[in-house]
């Protein structure tokens, strides 16, 4: 496309000289720019990628894809309900799960918690929970003799230890002759999880389901509800319809995580979009210098421009010496873009941690972003896209200046030299 002789003209034209010299940090603020739009944007459409799987892993592998609730938060019979939910095709397996809402207090401290009670069996099919049991062990939990599993933030929050003991008060007490007493009873910590989600972490308490039954006082063969895992989570809807029409009982109740969690990951999905579009300003900028730049190229190079013309240079190679020199401050400013980007999100966990050690601050904090560390996950595609919207940026900005300079005129050029 390009003869070796435009090649040469091209890069002669964009080295730096001393008659030139402003052109030139022009041309390099604009490879810069360029350079850190594209870094930028590939580095920001990481984070947001790697924040919304790491929540949508995290609460889907320890809640259901879909929850079957009962009239007054009371399933029974829930055993013929589970058969028929697990012999549907879509559905790989089902919870019953006792839940509620209690205050959790220690010697030091106390803080508001949520319930868990779960069979032993499933509650080692968690897998995002049980690979991350920091202190004790999970085999201990087989005892229906008042134990629990509680979170590192929690445990941290009150003090305790795996062996130390935590009161659970639950409102819904009992009902005397001088009113509601609160449900007080003591449980002993048999194990410390950390699954990196700060709202787990810090309010989650798991407990047997049989102590959970009699701690929250119901009926002996009833559950709170049946969390209800699938084979493909995407198919949420299509699940909570069959679900539905085979139960054919209209006190049911159920949830998925769609639309559970739907207000939140669209705000993540807006905010992802915004994001790009506002960070694109950064290309589009760098892009007006690359036109600025080569404009005032042209008028620089006038006299050697009609040179070319009177040694028989065509219109057409004139346009693409130009051509060629715009679209390589754009490459190469995109090509530094992209390999900044791709080292900066495959490290910016460990940059992260430098910088909050520099600087002692917490750049991220686990109470308001929910994860206790910061994700990154490269999406081809995105990175894909910003690499061609910052070439076709480049490339556009090109064609103006460049078609200016195969349109001058030689005469008119050379006439006072």
């Amino acid at each position: 496309m390009f003869l070796p002789l435009e090649r040469m003209i091209a890069s002669r034209y964009l080295r730096t000289r001393r008659s030139d010299g402003f052109i030139s940090v022009i041309v390099c603020f604009s490879l810069l720019g360029i350079g850190l739009g594209v870094a930028t944007l590939i580095i920001v459409m990481a984070v947001m990628n790697g924040f919304r799987q790491e929540l949508l892993s995290r609460i889907l592998g320890l809640n259901g894809h879909v929850s079957l609730h009962g009239p007054m938060e009371q399933l029974s019979d829930f055993d013929s309900l589970a058969a028929m939910v697990r012999a549907l095709p879509r559905v790989s397996r089902v919870v019953p799960t006792i839940s509620g809402q209690v205050m959790a207090t220690s010697v030091s401290n106390a803080t508001g918690a949520v319930v868990r009670g779960l069979f032993p069996s499933d509650l080692s099919s968690l897998i995002q929970l049980t690979n991350n049991i920091k202190f004790g062990s999970i085999d201990n939990f087989i005892d229906h003799h008042g134990v629990v599993m509680i979170g590192t933030r929690m445990a941290h929050k009150l003090g305790v230890h795996v062996g130390d003991s935590v009161t659970l008060i639950n409102a819904r007490g009992n009902i005397t002759a001088f009113g509601t007493i609160p449900r007080l009873r003591v449980f002993r910590i048999v194990a410390i999880f950390s699954v990196g989600m700060y709202e787990y972490d810090s309010a989650f308490i798991y407990m047997p389901i049989e102590t959970a039954r009699l701690y929250f006082d119901l009926p002996t063969g009833t559950v709170s509800h049946l969390e209800i895992m699938l084979k493909n989570p995407d198919q949420a809807w299509e699940a909570s319809a069959e679900i539905a029409h085979r139960a054919a009982d209209p006190s049911l109740r159920l949830y998925n995580w769609q639309n559970v969690n739907e207000s939140f990951f669209n705000a993540i999905q807006v905010e992802r979009n915004v994001m790009f579009l506002i960070l694109t300003l950064i290309v589009l900028v760098a892009a007006f210098n690359i036109i600025s730049g080569l404009i005032m190229l042209v008028k620089d190079k006038s006299r050697d421009i009609a040179i070319l013309r009177t040694m028989g240079a065509s219109r057409s190679m004139i346009l693409r010496i130009f051509l060629l020199s715009g679209a390589s401050i754009g490459v190469i400013g995109t090509f530094i873009g992209f390999i900044v980007g791709l080292l900066f999100s495959l490290k910016i966990e460990n940059i992260r941690q430098f910088l909050q050690i520099l600087t002692g601050k917490e750049l991220f904090a686990a109470e308001i972003y929910f994860l206790s560390h910061l994700p990154a996950q490269v999406a081809p595609d995105d990175v894909l896209s910003v690499v061609l919207m910052a070439l076709g940026l480049s490339f556009s900005a090109t064609i103006y200046p460049a078609w200016r300079a195969s349109c001058s005129d030689p005469v008119a050029a050379l006439r006072y030299c």
